[in-house]
């Protein structure tokens, strides 16, 4: 097996930063380089492989089925470099794991299962990253992340990854406790308080539109766009404001009192939780492990002291 020689790191750092961001510009932010240079090495690559690995639209880049591929591919090889280098270094005496996180299981499921994870695997480090469904996904996809736990993402999004789900989950509408709404909450109720809605890009967000589509309330426009905790909830608390989320995200809120879920005329779906994990990579006994201790937190089973 031969490598062509005319291809550089630099070639696949800039790819990688490119497939990440979905830009030229962003990925020549990340890599403290000019766009002209990132846009020179992306063509450069392209010669080297004989075709295109992106489409354009407008200023954005999404990758095509080629790039896809060369993303799993050349992702796990920089993975790879990354860690021989730290054998040589000595940086792998002690064993990681590189998790990222979305918002649902953020604030309950991931801590509690880490607890769980670290009475087992004393000797591991968890590397915990929250960010949104697409970035997370794309760093697993190209070996940045070992595993995500979150909701499942759209199908076109999971190509390369493998789901495995631990529970459904719904989506609610929240409010703070004592809210003017008391009864079922309809259209008309969505038009008289400021709505907070999760952003393009969120797990959710393509759900809960078509959701207000559905009911008649597709032309509402957001107050907010988040799947923050922190921001949601102190917004939710300090305003008459409803916030369609992942329930999950707020279950400390409403088991204390402070929020409560509204009663919709028009349900919302509910949605998988689960591990999103790269395909066709055997897992380790840590990541294994990790994955116990997520099934154990998530179907409620007792945690060693």
């Amino acid at each position: 097996m031969n490598v062509d020689p005319r291809l550089r790191l630099r070639h696949l750092s800039a790819f990688l930063a490119i497939a990440r961001t979905g830009s030229v510009g962003q990925a020549a932010l990340e890599l403290s380089v000019t766009q002209p240079a990132v846009s020179k090495t992306l063509r450069e690559l392209e010669d080297i492989l004989g075709g295109p690995l992106f489409d354009r639209t407008g200023r954005r880049v999404v990758l095509n089925a080629a790039g896809t591929e060369f993303q799993r591919l050349a992702g796990s090889a920089m993975s790879a470099l990354a860690q021989a280098q730290d054998s040589v270094r000595g940086a792998a005496r002690r064993r990681r794991l590189r998790v990222g996180v979305l918002p649902t299981a953020a604030t309950r499921l991931m801590p509690d299962a880490a607890l769980r994870f670290r009475t087992a695997h004393p000797h591991c480090t968890l590397r915990v990253s929250t960010g949104p469904n697409w970035l997370l996904l794309s760093q697993l996809r190209e070996g940045a992340l070992d595993l995500v736990v979150g909701r499942m993402a759209d199908p076109q999004r999971m190509e390369g990854l493998t789901f495995r789900q631990l529970y459904a989950e719904g989506i609610v509408g929240a409010v703070r406790a004592g809210h003017p709404v008391t009864g079922v909450a309809d259209t008309d109720t969505l038009r008289r308080y400021p709505v907070i809605l999760p952003p393009a890009g969120a797990a959710i967000h393509q759900t809960v539109r078509a959701w207000l589509v559905s009911i008649g309330a597709g032309d509402v426009i957001p107050a907010f766009e988040t799947v923050s905790a922190a921001f949601g909830q102190r917004a939710l608390v300090q305003s008459d404001a409803v916030w369609f989320i992942s329930r999950g995200v707020i279950t400390d809120g409403l088991d204390r009192g402070d929020l409560r879920a509204l009663d919709l005329a028009s349900p919302l779906i509910a949605g998988p939780v689960g591990v999103s994990l790269r395909a066709g990579h055997a897992p380790s006994e840590d990541m294994l492990g990790l994955v116990e201790a997520l099934e154990n937190e998530a179907s409620g089973a007792p945690r060693d002291a």
